[in-house]
């Protein structure tokens, strides 16, 4: 009996040699951290992006291989982004509710910005072409990211009158946001990219009569760490 287990053991490994042994066993890019920056698509007539609209993110996913090379792979993670948007669009809160304006006089603009911080749900298709031995590769990861708004809130700063400003929760912001992203690169440096399928504020925020339905694109570079 020993000695019929030694033969199949012997000629398993025959079959099979050592890399692919270790390659039912490790996952890939199970950690990742990224920056972004952030543009705004779709924007109300005469509103423009101002100063450096920046997003960081950072996360966990589970490597979920669907091939026993282990070259394709489902990834389920969560993570956490904090995403700003500068432009010339000016949110006030009134004893009406939020009320929004384009700032034409642009010297008397020091700063104004919608930012979130939100719970991220990204759901991944991976394909690399690794092995367990070659930790450089290229990798195309695709799929959608689902994002909750736990914090969101609007700032302006004005150049004048002694540096006026305003910041408040802004309960226009959508608390739901949904996206699809796409990440490609090579060994260290990936390119990210999100586009929002949904807009930045909900139903009913509108400037000057018109809905506010602008965007998030946002597009930087995201790191993986094993």
């Amino acid at each position: 009996m020993g000695v019929f287990f030694l033969w199949t053991l012997t000629g398993y490994c025959q079959a099979y040699p050592d890399s692919t042994l270790q390659d039912a066993k490790y996952l890939e890019d199970q950690f990742y951290i990224g920056l972004t920056y952030n543009f705004l698509v779709d924007m109300p007539e005469n509103v423009n992006q101002r100063n450096l609209s920046y997003g960081l993110q950072a996360g966990i996913i589970k490597d979920i291989p669907i091939n026993r090379t282990r070259t394709t792979a489902l990834g389920i993670g969560l993570g956490y982004g904090v995403y700003s948007y500068y432009s010339n669009l000016r949110a006030e809160e009134t004893s009406e509710g939020i009320e929004y304006d384009v700032i034409s006089d642009i010297d008397s603009l020091k700063r104004s910005k919608i930012e979130t911080h939100m719970l991220e749900l990204p759901l991944e298709f991976r394909w690399r072409n690794s092995n367990a031995e070659d930790y450089k590769f290229w990798r195309i990861y695709a799929g959608v990211k689902l994002g909750y708004v736990i914090g969101g809130r609007s700032k302006y700063i004005s150049n004048k009158n002694n540096n006026e400003r305003a910041s408040f929760y802004n309960g226009d912001i959508r608390r739901f946001q949904y996206g699809l992203t796409f990440n490609f690169g090579y060994n260290t440096f990936n390119v990210h990219v999100y586009y929002a399928l949904n807009s930045l504020l909900g139903d009913g925020a509108s400037v000057e009569g018109v809905d506010i339905t602008m965007k998030p694109l946002r597009i930087g570079l995201i790191f993986y760490i094993l």
